[in-house]
């Protein structure tokens, strides 16, 4: 029989991973050998870290800084609108988004973590180059989605500020975001520390002008927990609630920048890194929700107010983010436009960031293509200025303030496009081997999924159905329009059909084999190496060289 055991390396001291383990041979009674060797693995697991609150933090960075797009201008847009249209009825949408939201940020975090690419390197795999070529088309809109909200916040705060014309305030944007992708180069942990600070500080105005107003607690309460959709817009606005919690750019962002980590090539380490990113998304989304309560809160329960005066009324019947500077005056006074148009200044530079990062991600994994940070953001951020400064120019604030709601609706409508794919990647084993997910998660995850995609199915098909029915137009144009629209639904719904059913062929998780003992050892137990005096060696994952400039600590 043959024992694995600890002991002491001979040259003094344990290997640096605290891990030795010694091979010995034993023959049975009779001094006869059997042949087939048999392995008894005694473990002693520490890495050389120290566990506990110190080896969570070195997995601290990639959910904190995902969570800043949860707290973008567009879902502050969203926010306020849901608030100030529906009073408390829609934070139901707000705490199942975010719960869903932490479940596929997970799942995005574990993918990477487990199979060493991030989601779009693994689609490229798996998909036929035309399918491949149209998810990474689609993706590049989502991602061009969420920076027109971020173009349009930074200039609302620009226009705040320093008077700038709206139109110009656009066009400032580009420059803005190519100076703060130059000031990185001077320390990028303090800048983001600085964006993050100023978010936090417009959060902590909500929540001092939440208990200021003091909403009821049960109504809130009962908005949070009892799903209803009442009144007009209302599955417009919760579409759009959606589509600025849960964003599909983000799944491809969150899959890539775990990579940036170090791990043990085990199932005991790769578990331990899933777990410390589990719970860091949860705690930073948990953040989260409680600013998307807050801002909801105080704008239904300031909106809907009896003794609002007419100007704030007329404020709350068409609410937009320059215009939303008036619900902290209870707060802040006279100064509460400006730290509002900083902290809104701060909101839309940091989602830049988490933006720039998502582009460079989706294009490397799709076509293999690298391009520069600065020039990959100035491409997307001209494409993202172009409907922007024309909606601005044409129907100023207001009809900027509904393109943020139009650009969180194609999120929404675009999400299935990568949480599909998401969900059958960590759902199978020949992609995740051991590593894949709970029948639980599998359910629940596939349940939340196809809910937002049946509303999504909804909407568009009623919405588009009721403008035919109700709109101006000849019927020869009318009938040309469904010409065109129609079989685009149709493509649509083939196409998420197509993703849901379509069988994974590509094999990225190759089990060790079964009748080597030596292999199982170390992909099961150690993820180490056998070393040529029979020690078991434990290995690292070595972090990906091509995400080594992410600026996160390792």
């Amino acid at each position: 029989m043959v024992n694995l055991q600890k002991e002491e390396p001979q040259s003094g001291g344990r290997n640096s991973h605290g891990l030795v383990v010694s091979v010995v041979e034993t023959q049975p009674a009779g001094g006869v050998s059997s042949g087939r060797k048999h392995f008894d693995v005694e473990e002693e697991y520490h890495l050389g870290r120290k566990p506990g609150w110190r080896n969570f933090l070195l997995y601290v960075g990639p959910g904190f800084l995902v969570s800043l797009a949860y707290l973008d201008p567009g879902n502050l847009e969203t926010d306020l609108q849901a608030g100030a249209n529906h009073g408390y009825e829609l934070l139901w949408v707000v705490l199942i988004g975010l719960i869903f939201a932490l479940i596929i940020q997970s799942l995005a975090a574990n993918l990477g973590v487990t199979t060493g690419k991030h989601l779009s390197e693994l689609c490229k795999l798996e998909y036929p180059t035309l399918v491949r070529y149209c998810l990474w088309l689609l993706a590049e809109v989502a991602v061009i989605a969420a920076d027109i909200p971020e173009v349009i916040g930074t200039a609302f705060a620009l226009n705040i500020l320093f008077h700038i014309p709206l139109s110009v305030g656009v066009l400032c944007t580009g420059c803005s975001t190519l100076l703060l992708i130059g000031l990185q180069r001077y320390g990028v942990r303090k800048l983001e520390l600085l964006i993050a600070t100023l978010v936090f500080v417009m959060a902590a105005c909500f929540f001092g002008e939440l208990s200021y107003v003091k909403p009821p607690a049960a109504d809130v309460m009962k908005g949070m927990l009892v799903p209803k959709l009442k009144g007009q817009g209302a599955t417009g606005d919760a579409i759009a609630l959606l589509g600025a919690l849960v964003m599909p750019h983000n799944l491809f962002l969150h899959s890539a920048l775990v990579l940036s980590r170090e791990k043990p090539n085990s199932v005991r380490g790769i578990n331990d890194a899933c777990r410390y990113f589990l719970m860091e998304s949860g705690f930073a989304l948990f953040i989260a929700f409680l600013i998307n309560v807050a801002i909801i809160s105080v704008s239904g329960t300031v909106c809907s107010a009896d003794d609002l005066s007419q100007d704030n009324t007329d404020i709350c019947q068409d609410l937009t983010l320059d215009s939303a500077s008036f619900l902290l005056k209870n707060v802040l006074g006279k100064s509460s436009s400006t730290v509002y148009a900083m902290a809104l200044l701060a909101s839309g530079q940091s989602s830049t960031i988490t933006g720039t990062y998502a582009g460079q991600f989706i294009m490397q994994g799709f076509l293999d293509l690298k391009m520069r940070k600065w020039l990959r953001n100035l491409v997307t951020r001209c494409i993202a200025i172009t409907p922007s400064l024309i909606v601005s120019i044409v129907g100023g604030s207001q009809a900027a303030g509904r393109l943020i709601i139009i650009a969180s609706m194609i999120l929404s409508f675009e999400l299935p496009f990568a949480l599909i794919p998401l969900l059958k990647f960590s759902s199978t084993s020949t992609k995740m081997g051991p590593h894949k997910n709970s029948i639980y998660i599998i359910v629940i995850s596939w349940i939340l999924g196809l809910g937002i995609i049946g509303i999504n199915i909804y909407y568009l098909s009623t919405a588009f159905v009721g403008w035919i029915i109700h709109n101006s137009l000849p019927k020869v144009g009318n009938v040309l329009i469904g010409i065109v629209v129609f079989p685009l639904m149709a493509i649509y719904i083939i196409s998420v059909i197509y993703l849901m059913f379509r069988k994974d062929k590509v094999l990225t998780f190759i089990e060790p084999s079964k009748f080597d003992p030596v292999t199982q050892t170390q992909m099961q137990v150690d993820g180490g190496h056998l070393s040529a005096s029979g020690r078991v060696e434990m290995q690292q994952i070595p972090f990906r060289d091509d995400l080594a400039d992410i600026p996160l600590p390792r």
